[in-house]
């Protein structure tokens, strides 16, 4: 499997692929024998990784970190990394591209995020571009320990999926991950925060001229 460059910034690895080079990653680790865990990267991130020795070795010890804010690409271009925009990633962006190769390659996806609600909203979306996939998911609104926890474990289990998304927001979801993964049957470990609420329009990025221009934490502000 192909190795990326890494970046370090404040003690703290993310690697240097673009958008395309991700999806073909996360499909190729899906068929791997191996658990991964795919983590990203963005200022609220290394703000966890400064504070939190645990959640910066999660981000170094994972198998894949993408950029996923231009506040990182400027702290790498800071640090003498040759980076351009292409080599950040949002995941609202390209989940349906990501939905089209896991069809295409029989790759089962599960999403574990967002209200009750959000999950159903997320795969109708998804299955309405890639009607043949594999898809199921639950909300992100459950006891992270105990009876419901391992009830929710027992229905990713049942379903198998390649790629678990993982959507608690940061850094809950990381320690989810740490805890549960050895229980849970999947191949990819994904955690992508709120993706699934701005997917579906629940909560609102901003118009894309300012998200595509770094200026998505504008539209957080002020709303």
């Amino acid at each position: 499997m192909k190795k990326f460059e890494e970046i370090i910034i404040f003690q703290t690895r993310f690697h240097k692929l673009t958008v395309n080079q991700l999806i073909q990653y996360l499909v190729d680790s899906s068929k791997d024998s191996r658990k991964k865990i795919v983590g990203h990267v963005n200022i609220r991130a290394m703000n966890f990784a400064y504070e939190l020795p645990w959640y910066r070795d999660f981000l170094n010890s994972a198998d894949l970190v993408f950029c996923d804010g231009f506040g990182i690409l400027l702290g790498a271009k800071l640090f003498g990394y040759s980076v351009k925009s292409t080599h950040r990633m949002t995941a609202p962006d390209y989940i349906e591209n990501l939905a089209k190769a896991c069809e295409k390659n029989n790759v089962s996806l599960f999403l574990l995020a967002g209200n009750p609600g959000v999950v159903d909203k997320a795969i109708a979306k998804l299955t309405a571009i890639a009607p043949k996939l594999k898809i199921d998911g639950h909300h992100g609104f459950f006891n992270k320990y105990g009876v419901e926890n391992d009830e929710v474990i027992q229905k990713i289990n049942k379903f198998q999926p390649a790629i678990l998304y993982i959507g608690f927001g940061m850094p809950l979801q990381e320690r989810w991950i740490l805890e549960n993964s050895n229980q849970i049957d999947t191949r990819v470990f994904l955690p992508l925060g709120a993706c699934l609420d701005f997917y579906t329009n629940s909560v609102y990025r901003g118009p894309q001229w300012l998200t595509d221009s770094g200026f998505e934490w504008l539209t957080r502000l002020l709303t």
